[in-house]
C-alpha cells in the first residue's frame, strides 16, 4: 500500500493530471479563442460595405435592408450603420434587418452605408437546420406551360435522386445549346432571378419547398451592384443550397449569406430609384488580436479576461519570455541528473543561451570566449596581490564592464556584431564563471576547469537552440499549461538517484569483469 503513496508515485499521479489538464486546455484554446499550435498565424477580416442610395418622394422614409446573422459559417467582429439625418433602429444580435427611418421632407440624394467586418468564416455545407416548412402554393399556369414544366421534372427526375432534383434542373436552364423545352419555359436573356423563379416554380410542382438566398461572395476589392443569389430547397429534411450557374451543392467558399427568403434584399418606402452598391475589402490580423472576440462569441468572456493574453502587449512579451524558462531548466535539469554533466554553476547554461539568443550565436559564442579569456587572466593576475573574495570577485566584476566597453567600442568602430553583442551577457555571471573557474583552476587542475567551461557552453548551446525555436516559444506561450508538465517532471526527476549516462563508461570495465 505504500508503494502508491510514495512520493515518486504521487509525483506520477500529479504528473498525469498536468498532463490531461495540458491537454484539455490546449482543446479548449484552440476550440474557442482560436489558438493555433504555429506561430504567427494570420486570419483574414473581410470588411463588406452595403451602399444605399435613392431618391425621395417627399413622403416619411423607412429603408429595410437585410443583414447576415449569427451562424456557424462565419463571425461578427464588428458592424455599424452612417445614416446622417435617419434614425437607425438599434441592430440587435439576430436581427434580419437594419431599420432606419427619417421624416417626411428629405430632399436630395440620400445615401446610407452599412458595414460589417466578418472573420472565421469557413466552407459551408449547404446544410440547413430548420422546422419543416409549409408546403407551397401549387404555381398558376396554363396547360401549355404546365406540359413542358411536366417533362422538365420527368427530365431532372430520371436516373437522379430526389436531393439532386434542384442541381438536375439548374444545369437544364444553363445548358448551351439548350433544350428546346428550357426555350419553352425561359426566356432566352435569362438572369440569375429568372432561373431560381423557374426552378422555384418547378419545384412547388413537386410540393418541394424552396427560396431565393442573396449573399456576397468574399473576394477581395469586388465591387457589385447587386447581391449574388442562390437557391435553397428543402429537400430530405433538410435545407440544401445550390448554385444557380453549375447546379453544385453546398455553399460556396467565402460566401455569406445576407438573406435567406424574403421578397427583397432592399426596401425603401418615400423614395424612389433605390439601389444597394456592394464593395468587399480583405484585410489581415494576428490570430491573438481575435481571441478576445472569439471567447466573447463563444460565451467565455470571463475565462479571457484572467488570461495572460488579455494584458497589454508589453506585459505579454515579457511573460512570453517568462514562459520557456521552464523548459530551458528541464534542459539542465536532464543534462545534470540524468546525463551527467558538470556545469559552472546550475543555471548558468540557461542564462548563457538567453543571452545568446539576444546576441546572435556565432558574435554571441565569440564575445563569450574572449570575455573568458581576457577575464581569467585578468583574475590570475588578482589573485597574486592577496585580496579578499569580495573585493577580488568586484575587481572581476568591474574588469568583465570594461572589457565589454571596449568590445562595443571596437565593434561599433570597425562594424563587428560581436563587440555590439557583448552587452547581453549577465555582467555578475560573467565575473562569477570566471571567479569560479579561477578557483576549479586551482584547487582540481585547468584541466577540469575547462571542461566545466566546456560542458556549460555545450548546455548552453543545446538550451539555445531549443528556446530560439520560434515554434516552442509559441507553444510554451499559448499552451503555458505545459509547465504544470514540466514543474512535474523536475520533481519527478528529483528523486532519480540511479546511475548518470556519463558514469556508465566509467562503471563498464566492472561489468565485463563480472562477465
Amino acid at each position: 500500500m505504500k508503494k502508491f503513496f510514495s512520493i515518486r508515485c504521487i509525483l506520477a499521479y500529479l504528473l498525469i493530471l498536468s498532463a490531461v489538464y495540458a491537454a484539455y486546455a490546449a482543446y479548449y484554446k484552440i476550440e474557442y479563442w482560436g489558438f493555433n499550435f504555429a506561430p504567427k498565424q494570420n486570419t483574414n477580416v473581410w470588411t463588406i460595405e452595403a451602399h444605399v442610395f435613392f431618391t425621395p418622394n417627399g413622403e416619411p422614409i423607412k429603408v429595410s435592408l437585410a443583414r447576415p446573422t449569427a451562424s456557424n459559417e462565419f463571425k461578427i467582429l464588428e458592424e455599424d450603420v452612417v445614416a446622417n439625418g435617419f434614425k437607425v433602429k438599434e441592430i440587435k444580435k439576430n436581427a434580419p434587418r437594419i431599420i432606419a427611418t427619417a421624416q417626411a421632407g428629405t430632399e436630395g440624394e440620400q445615401n446610407l452605408y452599412y458595414r460589417v467586418l466578418l472573420f472565421d468564416n469557413v466552407d459551408g455545407k449547404g446544410r440547413v437546420k430548420a422546422n419543416p416548412p409549409q408546403k407551397p402554393e401549387m404555381p398558376v399556369m396554363d396547360d401549355q406551360l404546365k406540359a413542358v414544366a411536366k417533362e422538365l421534372l420527368t427530365i431532372a427526375k430520371r436516373q437522379y435522386p430526389e436531393d439532386e432534383w434542384p442541381a438536375k434542373i439548374i444545369k437544364l436552364f444553363n445548358q448551351v445549346p439548350p433544350e428546346p423545352t428550357v426555350v419553352a419555359f425561359l426566356p432566352m436573356k435569362k438572369t440569375q432571378k429568372d432561373v431560381a423563379e423557374a426552378v422555384k416554380t418547378l419545384l412547388a410542382l413537386e410540393g418541394v419547398s424552396s427560396r431565393i438566398v442573396r449573399g456576397i461572395k468574399l473576394e477581395e476589392n469586388k465591387k457589385s451592384m447587386a447581391a449574388d443569389l442562390m437557391l435553397e430547397a428543402y429537400v430530405n429534411g433538410k435545407w440544401k443550397l445550390f448554385n444557380l450557374q453549375t447546379g453544385e451543392k453546398g455553399l460556396p467558399k467565402n460566401f455569406v449569406v445576407f438573406q435567406r427568403g424574403g421578397n427583397s434584399l432592399l426596401d425603401v418606402e418615400g423614395g424612389e430609384n433605390s439601389a444597394v452598391k456592394f464593395s468587399v475589402l480583405k484585410s489581415i490580423t494576428s490570430s491573438f488580436k481575435l481571441a478576445g472576440k472569439r471567447a466573447e462569441l463563444a460565451d467565455q468572456k470571463i475565462r479571457f479576461d484572467y488570461s495572460i493574453y488579455n494584458l497589454p502587449l508589453a506585459e505579454q512579451n515579457t511573460l512570453k519570455w517568462l514562459s520557456i524558462f521552464p523548459l530551458a531548466i528541464l534542459i539542465v535539469v536532464l543534462m545534470r541528473n540524468v546525463v551527467g554533466i558538470q556545469t559552472m554553476g546550475t543555471f548558468t547554461p540557461m542564462l548563457l543561451a538567453m543571452a545568446l539568443t539576444k546576441t546572435g550565436f556565432v558574435p554571441g559564442l565569440i564575445a563569450f570566449g574572449i570575455i573568458i579569456v581576457l577575464g581569467l587572466s585578468i583574475r590570475f593576475w588578482l589573485s597574486k596581490l592577496n585580496l579578499l573574495l569580495v573585493p577580488r570577485i568586484s575587481a572581476v566584476v568591474i574588469f568583465v564592464i570594461l572589457i565589454m566597453q571596449i568590445l562595443t567600442i571596437f565593434g561599433y568602430q570597425f562594424d563587428f556584431k560581436i563587440g555590439l553583442s557583448a552587452i547581453f551577457f549577465p555582467i555578475i555571471i560573467m565575473a562569477w564563471i570566471i571567479e569560479r573557474a579561477s578557483i576549479t583552476w586551482e584547487e582540481d587542475g585547468a584541466a577540469n576547469a575547462c571542461r566545466e567551461i566546456v560542458y556549460s557552453l555545450v548546455v548552453a548551446v543545446i538550451t539555445y537552440f531549443v528556446v530560439n525555436n520560434e515554434y516552442i516559444r509559441h507553444i510554451m506561450f499559448a499552451f503555458d499549461e505545459l509547465n504544470l508538465v514540466i514543474l512535474f517532471t523536475v520533481m519527478l526527476l528529483g528523486t532519480y538517484t540511479g546511475y548518470r549516462l556519463t558514469e556508465l563508461s566509467r562503471f563498464a570495465p566492472l561489468v565485463k569483469d563480472k562477465e
